[in-house]
C-alpha cells in the first residue's frame, strides 16, 4: 500500500545521491512506490531542506493529500466520558462497550467490536495525552515510602545539625502528593505520618501500598502470606484500609511513589536547600508550602494539575474518614511477668493477671494507656505512669490474688512487719524513714533491714537492733546490722565503738579470732 512508503526516508536517502535501484535494495521499497514519492515531490515543489524538520507523518501528508483518510463507518462514543467513567470503582471498558453497543443499537447505528473500542480508547488516550485508566482506579489504593535523601535542622543553641526524614504518600490515580517531615525513621514516626496523611486527604482508600521497612512488615516470603506489624496493621484496619506490600526488590509495584520521590527531592529538598530551618516546625511549614506548589503545578501532557484531578474526580471517590482519630500505639513483644504479678516498662511496674506469672506477654502502648496481651487476649490495661517517674508500681487489685504478701508497699505495713520483729526494729525502721525527705525514699533501706529476718531468725534480727542502737550510729542501716550478724556479736552483746562518721560497719574483734561463739 502507498500509504506505508517511508516517504521522508525515500527524499532523504535521494538527497544523499543513492539511485532508485539502491534504495530499492537497501530498504525493500519497491520502484513503484520510490517513483511515487519522486513524482509527488517534484509536483509539489517539496525538496529535502523543507522536510528535514517535519515528522514522517506530515511529510507524507504533504505529498499525498488525502490518502489513507478514512471516515468510520460506526458510531463514535463520547470519548472523554468513556475517560471519566473509567476512574469509577468496579467501571471497566467491558461495561461501557455495553452501554455503547446498547445506546447505538437503540439509535440504529452501527457498533464497533469491542477489541476496537479498546484501541480507539487507547487511541483517544495517546493523542489527548491523558493517562489511561485501565491500570489505575481513582481513591483505590495510597503509596507509602520514606525519601532517600534528607534534609538538615540545625540546633541553634549548639550548632549541631541533625538529619530530617521525608515521609512520601503518592495517590496514584491523580498522583497528588503529601510530604511530612520526620526527625527519625522508627515506628510511632512511621505511624503519625500515615494519620497525618489521611488528614491531609480527607478521606481514606481500600489499599495501603508500603514498601517492606520492618516498621511496616515483619516478612513478606514468596510464598505464604504477609505478616505485618502489629500496630501498622491496627492502624489500617481503624481507617478501612488492607496493607499490600509491593514484592521485595520490585520498585514498580509502587512506581507512583517512586516517582514522587524523586520529584520531592526537586520541588522541596532541592527547592529549599538555600533556607537553614531552626525547628521542625518551621520545616514542615515550608515543606508543606513547597508540596502545595506541587501539586498545583499544571501537566505536561494533560490538561490540569494533581490539585485539580485529586479535587473534582478522586476525592468524592474516597471513603469518609473515622470519627475518632487513630491513637498512635507501640508494641513490645516478649516481656516476662515477674513472680510479683508485674511486667517491667519504661522502669516502672504494671500487674498482670496472678495466672499469667513467669509468662511472656506483649504490651501495646499508647500516649495514655499501657495494654498487656497474651496472643490476641488482652489481659489487662492501666493508665500510663508519667515518663519522670521510676521504679512506680500500677496495680489492679483484680489482677492480684487476696492476701498480705501482695499487698502494695507503704509505710504502715513496713511499720507492721517492724512491731512484728521487735521494738529496737521498730525503732531503727523509725529512724530510717525520719532521715528520708519523703516515705518513699525510706522504702528500700527499711525492707534491706527487715529481710533480714528471713536469713536470720527475728530475734536476732532485733538482737543486732538493740546492739546498734546502743552504739554511736543514729541511724543504723543494712551496712551496719549485717555485720553484727555475720560475726554473731548479737550472742554475746557486744557492740565495738567507732565514729559516726564511718559507714564501713564493724570490725570483727579478739573474742571472734579467739573462736568465741557465734
Amino acid at each position: 500500500m502507498v500509504r506505508k512508503i517511508k516517504a521522508k526516508l525515500v527524499l532523504q536517502l535521494r538527497n544523499q545521491g543513492l539511485s532508485g535501484r539502491a534504495i530499492e535494495s537497501a530498504h525493500g521499497i519497491s520502484r513503484h512506490s520510490i517513483q511515487a514519492v519522486l513524482d509527488a515531490a517534484e509536483l509539489t515543489g517539496l525538496g529535502w531542506d523543507d522536510a528535514a524538520e517535519l515528522p514522517e507523518a506530515e511529510v507524507y501528508a504533504a505529498l499525498f493529500p488525502g490518502r489513507g483518510v478514512r471516515e468510520s463507518v460506526f458510531a463514535q462514543p463520547d470519548w472523554a466520558r468513556v475517560h471519566t467513567e473509567l476512574a469509577r470503582v468496579g467501571v471497566t471498558l467491558k461495561l461501557l462497550h455495553q452501554e455503547y453497543v446498547d445506546a447505538s443499537s437503540r439509535a440504529g447505528q452501527p457498533v464497533m467490536s469491542y477489541d476496537r473500542f479498546c484501541r480507539f480508547y487507547g487511541e483517544h488516550a495517546a493523542v489527548t495525552g491523558a493517562t489511561s485508566r485501565v491500570g489505575h482506579k481513582a481513591g483505590r489504593s495510597i503509596e507509602v515510602d520514606w525519601s532517600g535523601p534528607t534534609m538538615q535542622l540545625l540546633d541553634p543553641t549548639t550548632g549541631e545539625i541533625s538529619k530530617v526524614y521525608l515521609f512520601v504518600a503518592c495517590l496514584p490515580f491523580s498522583r497528588y502528593a503529601f510530604v511530612e517531615a520526620s526527625l527519625d525513621m522508627r515506628q510511632e514516626s512511621w505511624l503519625r505520618a500515615h494519620a497525618a496523611m489521611f488528614a491531609f486527604f480527607g478521606g481514606s482508600v481500600p489499599r495501603l501500598v508500603p514498601d517492606n521497612l520492618k516498621t511496616g512488615v515483619i516478612s513478606h516470603p514468596r510464598e505464604g502470606e504477609v505478616v505485618l506489624n502489629d500496630a501498622y496493621r491496627e492502624m489500617a484496619a481503624h481507617y478501612s484500609a488492607a496493607v499490600l506490600p509491593g514484592r521485595v526488590r520490585a520498585p514498580k509495584d509502587k512506581a507512583s511513589v517512586e516517582n514522587t520521590v524523586s520529584h520531592v527531592a526537586t520541588w522541596v529538598i532541592a527547592g529549599l536547600r538555600h533556607e537553614q530551618f531552626t525547628s521542625l516546625a518551621q520545616l514542615r511549614t515550608r515543606v508543606h508550602e513547597q508540596v502545595d506548589a506541587y501539586n498545583r503545578q499544571p501537566f505536561q501532557k494533560r490538561e490540569g494539575s494533581r490539585l485539580s484531578v485529586f479535587t473534582t474526580e478522586e476525592k468524592p471517590l474516597m471513603q469518609p474518614l473515622p470519627a475518632v482519630p487513630f491513637e498512635i500505639s507501640t508494641w513490645t513483644y516478649r516481656r516476662k511477668v515477674g513472680k510479683n504479678g508485674h511486667v517491667v516498662w519504661a522502669k516502672n511496674f504494671y500487674s498482670v493477671p496472678f495466672s499469667h506469672i513467669g509468662s511472656l506477654v506483649d504490651l501495646r502502648v499508647t500516649d495514655t494507656m499501657l495494654e498487656v496481651y497474651r496472643g490476641d487476649e488482652r489481659l489487662t490495661s492501666h493508665l500510663l505512669l508519667p515518663a519522670t517517674t521510676v521504679n512506680q508500681y500500677q496495680t489492679n487489685d483484680a489482677d492480684l490474688p487476696e492476701g498480705r504478701s501482695w499487698q502494695a508497699w507503704d509505710r504502715s505495713r513496713i511499720d507492721d512487719w517492724a512491731s512484728r520483729v521487735g521494738p529496737a526494729t521498730a525503732t531503727v525502721i523509725s529512724r530510717i524513714f525520719e532521715a528520708a525527705s519523703i516515705d518513699e525514699a525510706g522504702f528500700d533501706p527499711a525492707l534491706a533491714v527487715l529481710r533480714l529476718s528471713r536469713r536470720f531468725s527475728p530475734t536476732r534480727v532485733e538482737a543486732a537492733c538493740q546492739l546498734a542502737l546502743r552504739g554511736p550510729i543514729r541511724s543504723p542501716r543494712y551496712a551496719h546490722l549485717r555485720p553484727i550478724l555475720d560475726t554473731g556479736q548479737d550472742k554475746i552483746g557486744h557492740v565495738p565503738v567507732e565514729s559516726e562518721g564511718d559507714d564501713g560497719g564493724y570490725v570483727r574483734g579478739s573474742a571472734y579470732y579467739a573462736g568465741g561463739t557465734r
